[in-house]
């Protein structure tokens, strides 16, 4: 939107646009001051006049949102690392206003080498979050290269299963981490995540129930708890004197003195969830526990096969 006005006998213009800074300019008549307002408002809407900060790096922008944004998430430990990790990379270094979508592209292709489809895609959503917090609350007028970009494919397909020995191993194995045994045997049986398992207080503990007020999708939720994991809380020091970094190594170097490959922490949830399905729970009761919104994602933990189906009818 754009005002012109006389003032002392001249043609002010000013051109206010959502998401950009103000632009103004005098000229001697009116119709020249309407002439530049129409060339400018063009220019804008075809990307061609950018009106960001020009000594302004993607690495200013990537600490400003460390600082500001990112300090207040939840995540903010493994985000800060991310975006810290992100800052090596030579274009970050750039204006923003000469970084373009083929270098994020190059940038996609280089990750995939290295970590999977849904790591890059996170990634790619925090620098996306970054340049639409840039554009509506920091006053850079600066267009987000992540929109055309295309996403990696994420395939969440992965059905690894505790053998009997690996789960002997984890649960009754000869290894002195008292606390890492609790850990990964309450993630069996409740099917919590390791933040989640972390966190747990003494005053979250009811009659057999668990309260969980910080959860992977906001949302509060109660787990019923079986005599086992009931008995590994009331006689457990809490919280758990573990760090995520910490827990992380703990099991890295568990895995490796049981000479066990390729299970991921999170594969104890698929375990529990598995089972709860084994124990004949139907899906919205396993949905209670797991505290997936989206009970589509359960079926790949039933593992029901035509045969299983066949014999009920």
């Amino acid at each position: 939107m754009a005002t012109i006005r006389k003032r002392f006998g001249k043609w002010q213009i000013q051109i206010r646009r959502q998401h950009y800074p103000l632009i103004t300019k005098t000229f001697l008549s009116k119709k020249t001051a309407e002439q530049w307002d129409r060339k400018i408002g063009n220019e804008i809407d075809k990307g061609i006049l950018n009106l960001c900060k020009k000594e302004s790096t993607l690495r200013a922008l990537v600490d400003r949102y460390i600082s500001e944004i990112s300090s207040k998430k939840r995540g903010y430990f493994n985000e800060k690392i991310t975006l810290e990790a992100f800052k090596r990379e030579k274009f970050v270094n750039f204006s923003v206003l000469k970084i373009t979508a083929e270098q994020f592209a190059q940038y996609r292709d280089k990750r995939l080498q290295k970590v999977k489809p849904a790591t890059i895609v996170r990634e790619l959503c925090i620098i996306k979050h970054l340049y639409n917090i840039a554009n509506k609350e920091w006053g850079f007028a600066v267009k987000n290269p992540i929109l055309n970009i295309r996403k990696p494919t994420i395939s969440n397909k992965r059905e690894r299963r505790l053998t009997n020995e690996e789960y002997n191993f984890l649960v009754k194995g000869n290894y002195s981490h008292k606390y890492l045994r609790s850990i990964i045997e309450l993630a069996i049986e409740t099917g919590m995540r390791r933040g989640e398992i972390l966190r747990i207080d003494y005053n979250d503990i009811g009659s057999q129930i668990l309260t969980i007020n910080q959860t992977k999708n906001g949302h509060p939720r109660t787990i019923p708890l079986t005599k086992r994991a009931l008995y590994i809380l009331e006689n457990t020091k809490l919280p758990f004197p573990y760090t995520a970094n910490a827990l992380r190594l703990a099991w890295d170097r568990l895995k490796k003195k049981g000479n066990i490959k390729d299970l991921h922490f999170h594969d104890l949830c698929h375990e529990a969830i598995s089972r709860f399905f084994e124990k004949g729970l139907s899906v919205p009761e396993v949905a209670l526990i797991s505290g997936h919104k989206d009970v589509r994602m359960l079926f790949r933990y039933t593992h029901l096969k035509a045969e299983d189906i066949l014999r009920k009818l």
